[in-house]
């Protein structure tokens, strides 16, 4: 025990005469958390639209008017030609086009019904379909307007009608940021508890001073443990220092428990940690080992479910995400965070954790070479 401890002091001791280390556990957190949510947002606003009036009527600009009035669409041009709305897509000027044909007032008034043509640029595909949505649904609601103005009463008192109520559950804002936070929290522990335990080893490996410490009695087991230990502890004071900031500047605070979420993270750091051992034991270089940790950290990144879900990934892609520590420490979190889930809630994701965890270790262990 007292051989651990002597290891665990000298793994503090190197962190701390880092000259960017112990700045980077508390600013990079905070950083993060300030700026992401705000870049990082699949949110689609803003999105510029060019309408091509042919009616130039009252009704066409009140229709104009409602579009402009949106917070999704920047009204970027209004013309009478076709061809020079195009134009604007094609020189990025415009993502979206609506045509309103010259008949538009007489058949509102006499067929009870228009077309409008909307084209769409698809090149960002989100985007294309979004706006498509969005604008649509304008359409729609000034569509209702007009009848009710034009039509008595009367005439559309015996149409069927259904009126939907919804109620938005665990995110009553629908804030894309409420969601995205959480996911934050765990790429954060998985870039500082990943990547600094995978370069341990390797920097000792390049200074020397593993084989010194290889001449000694110490056993792997200890050697491994008092490598992981220190990163445990960083990752939770990470944790703790995300809750504040996610709390002091969004406002946003956990449905559930605090204890589930310091459970749930302690598991896997467990894991990940043992990973970022593992890749340090096969590298022999610095540069091997940052190669191969960006390898890994960005697929893990992007096949966990944290930007995408992963039910709408192919087959063989879901077999990453539910391979993936990542998957499972997200769910935990945003399920905690929005819906206020237990740990009798958080069963299988934490089972799934927990053997991550003991894999990654016994694998650390078994793959370190001590040679003296």
């Amino acid at each position: 025990m007292s051989q651990l401890k002597y290891l665990i002091e000298k793994e503090f001791k190197q962190i701390s005469r880092n000259a960017i280390i112990p700045k980077m556990i508390v600013l990079y957190p905070v950083l993060v958390l300030l700026i992401f949510p705000w870049a990082i947002n699949f949110e689609v606003k803003n999105i510029q639209i060019h309408v091509v009036d042919n009616a130039r009527s009252v009704y066409s600009q009140r229709l104009i008017n409602k579009i402009d009035a949106s917070a999704y669409f920047i009204l970027t041009g209004v013309s009478t030609r076709y061809n020079d709305a195009i134009g604007d897509i094609e020189k990025e000027k415009a993502d979206i086009v609506l045509e309103i044909p010259a008949s538009f007032d007489t058949d509102m008034v006499k067929e009870r019904r228009a077309k409008v043509m909307i084209s769409a640029n698809a090149v960002n595909s989100t985007q294309g379909l979004l706006g498509n949505n969005y604008l649509t649904q304008i359409i729609n609601d000034y569509s209702q307007e007009l009848r009710t103005e034009l039509f008595p009463a009367s005439a559309l008192s015996d149409a069927s009608h259904i009126d939907a109520v919804t109620d938005y559950r665990y995110n009553k804002r629908l804030d894309y940021k409420t969601f995205m936070l959480p996911a934050f929290i765990v790429l954060m522990m998985t870039l500082i508890c990943g990547i600094l335990p995978s370069l341990n080893i390797v920097i000792e490996k390049e200074t020397g001073t593993i084989q010194q410490i290889n001449a000694t009695p110490v056993s792997k087991f200890n050697f491994i443990l008092a490598k992981l230990i220190p990163y445990w502890i960083i990752g939770l004071v990470i944790l703790t220092l995300s809750f504040l900031v996610t709390w002091v500047i969004y406002g946003l605070l956990p449905s559930g428990s605090f204890a589930t979420l310091y459970i749930s993270a302690v598991v896997f750091l467990l894991g990940i940690t043992g990973l970022g051992i593992i890749i340090s034991n096969y590298s022999d270089t610095l540069q091997q080992s940052m190669f191969l940790v960006m390898f890994f950290i960005l697929i893990i990144i992007l096949l966990s479910g944290m930007f995408t879900p992963v039910s709408a990934m192919p087959g063989w892609a879901q077999a990453v995400a539910y391979a993936n520590p990542l998957t499972y420490f997200i769910e935990i979190m945003r399920l905690v965070y929005l819906k206020g889930s237990a740990l009798s809630d958080l069963f299988k994701p934490l089972m799934w954790l927990t053997g991550f965890a003991v894999f990654f270790n016994t694998w650390a262990v078994l793959s370190y070479k001590k040679r003296g």
